[in-house]
């Protein structure tokens, strides 16, 4: 029988919701397991090591309309909540994290720069190109240098004014789908002097430079995302309009903090996906002609583990998203702290799963090969050192204030910033504020605190989790203490030594309070997420990177989560929030 992955989808419109999105596309997408399946396991490691696009794939994206999620529902496309987009691309990342970015997320961050501050036509032009089918998604994002760059953030373009426009100069030697793009989003440098008014936004079109001003440079490669397309461009002397100008001149550094809030959100939610498999591949490699399918008790603790911090680093994400929309005068803060969190838990527990896998971790085959390619793709999707460093800048800044005016102060946030099935309004990016805002984690972590220590007598999982949030609130009176010192001059902030592991102290703190706040929002459910066991295995072990001590796991927590973890696997259900049927 043909799967449903081996028939070509006829053009359809998508069902209205983003759950009934999700389960078209993996229905689409089929069991990645099968060896038949041209979207499966083994056609995309096949295409990984002829540093090739997975071409059948792409076409079904484009197909089923995948761009059509990035682009405004006021635009006639479907993006409104970003945590619904999040879990509609789910099960593209699911399967191959180089091909959700380069197909998907990285048309969004070139495109967001335009719904933040794009001309009606310029938003309208650019609507127009992700909804056309042929295009499948092509824009991407020419970005200014940052400080301890890596080499996708390395160099710029210059635009100097002239009378009709610009005059752009410059070259990136790495840019992913510079070949492949029809539209540019352009970060150029319109100042010589550095500072906060010294780069704009261009929106370029491939068909309107001329030809002797654009030059391709050769593709680079890359040891993760391999089959995606980093290639350079050099721009000589090129002239661009005046209406090229997205926003006011000047407008660069602060959309791209902008539009960074979303991306920091966005990309540890879909990456929780990736994740999901790889966990999915330690638990057969572990269970594998054991009796009752059950691994050996040395795998519990690991298994377990980075289960509870899947469900963790989901409740991070889906909290960030659900901020940028509900609080977004503050929506920078639970960003920040959650790119930082999950980015290290992450590639922990990659690390963690490798101990279970043992030699299976390095084998090339079919099964078991495409961990070895989420290893080397996922470095690349967190852009490394100069992401964190990204993060940590926003951050140290406001941590002086923060502790004499927020922390323990500020009222509890709206319940429903936790609730991931409470409604949201659109994402609005020109809403989205670049300082300022009460802490809303902090807030709701005094509170949650608060409402734990009444129910510590309802067993020893209750008691516990009462434990380690009051570890983490007892924290947060001593960072508070150390962040009150800071000097008063973001300069001097920055140069200080201790800033930096304030930001990861705070971080940490911070994503204990959206995985405790997320959970409690599970309660009215009877669902294994609003049981104790799994907060209690995720926070104990955030304690543990804070260097902090709290409470013991009570005995039963980890067989608990094991048990969840080993069901979901048999059954085909996704290791997160959502617990949604899976093809295969």
């Amino acid at each position: 029988m043909t799967s449903p992955a081996q028939t070509r989808p006829r053009p359809a419109a998508p069902p209205p919701g983003p759950a009934a999105r999700a389960r078209r596309l993996e229905h689409l997408l089929g069991d990645p397991a099968d060896p038949g399946n041209p979207h499966g396991r083994r056609a995309l490691l096949d295409a990984d090591d002829r540093r090739a696009t997975p071409e059948a794939t792409e076409h079904l994206l484009t197909h089923s309309g995948l761009s059509a999620e990035f682009v405004p529902r006021t635009l006639g496309g479907r993006l409104g909540r970003p945590d619904a987009l999040a879990r509609v691309l789910r099960p593209v990342f699911r399967r191959d994290v180089a091909l959700g970015f380069g197909y998907g997320l990285i048309a969004l961050f070139g495109a967001s720069a335009v719904w933040a501050a794009g001309s009606r036509t310029q938003r309208e032009r650019t609507a127009a190109h992700l909804l056309t089918a042929g295009h499948g998604g092509r824009i991407t994002h020419l970005h200014h240098e940052l400080t301890q760059a890596n080499a996708i953030l390395r160099d710029e373009f210059t635009a100097r004014p002239t009378t009709d426009g610009y005059r752009v100069q410059g070259r990136k030697d790495v840019i992913i789908n510079a070949e492949r793009a029809a539209m540019f989003v352009t970060y150029a440098r319109t100042a010589p002097e550095p500072g906060a008014r010294s780069h704009s936004v261009l929106l370029l079109e491939r068909d309107a430079l001329p030809a002797r001003a654009l030059h391709a440079l050769p593709r680079r490669p890359t040891p993760g995302m391999r089959g995606n397309h980093f290639s350079g461009l050099e721009l000589r002397a090129c002239p661009v309009p005046a209406h090229a100008l997205v926003g006011q001149e000047g407008d660069g550094v602060s959309l791209a903090l902008r539009t960074f809030m979303v991306n920091r959100c966005l990309i540890p939610a879909v990456l929780v996906a990736g994740v999901d498999s790889a966990l999915r591949l330690a638990v057969q490699a572990a269970t594998a002609a054991r009796p009752g399918g059950q691994p050996a008790r040395r795998h519990h603790t690991a298994l377990a583990g980075v289960f509870a911090d899947l469900l963790a680093c989901d409740s991070m994400a889906h909290t960030g998203l659900r901020a940028l929309c509900l609080v977004p005068d503050s929506a920078h803060l639970a960003a920040a702290a959650v790119k930082l969190t999950t980015q290290d838990i992450l590639r922990e527990n990659l690390e963690e799963i490798a101990t279970v896998l043992g030699a299976h971790g390095y084998a090339r085959d079919t099964h078991y090969g495409a961990f070895d390619k989420l290893g080397r793709d996922l470095p690349v999707a967190g852009l490394g050192h100069a992401g964190r460093a990204a993060c940590q800048s926003v951050l140290a800044p406001r941590l002086r204030a923060l502790a004499r005016t927020s922390w323990f102060t500020a009222p509890h946030p709206p319940r429903h910033l936790f609730a991931r099935t409470a409604p949201l309004p659109d994402l609005d990016y020109r809403t989205l504020s670049l300082t300022g805002g009460d802490d809303v984690l902090h807030a709701a972590l005094v509170t949650t605190t608060d409402r734990l220590a009444a129910r510590s007598a309802q067993g020893p999982q209750w008691a516990a989790l009462a434990g380690l949030a009051q570890a983490f609130l007892t924290e947060s009176r001593i960072l508070r203490a150390e962040c009150a010192t800071l000097p008063a001059s973001v300069r001097q902030t920055l140069a200080d030594p201790r800033a930096c592991a304030l930001v990861d102290r705070y971080a940490l703190i911070a994503s204990a309070a959206a995985c405790l706040a997320a959970w409690e929002n599970e309660a009215d459910t009877d669902s294994f997420q609003a049981r104790p066991a799994w907060p209690v295995l995720a926070l104990a072990r955030l304690l543990r990177r804070l260097g902090a001590t709290g409470p013991a796991v009570p005995d039963g927590v980890v067989g608990e989560v094991l048990a969840e973890l080993l069901d979901r696997c048999a059954a085909h259900r996704s290791l997160d929030l959502y617990a949604s049927h899976l093809a295969g």
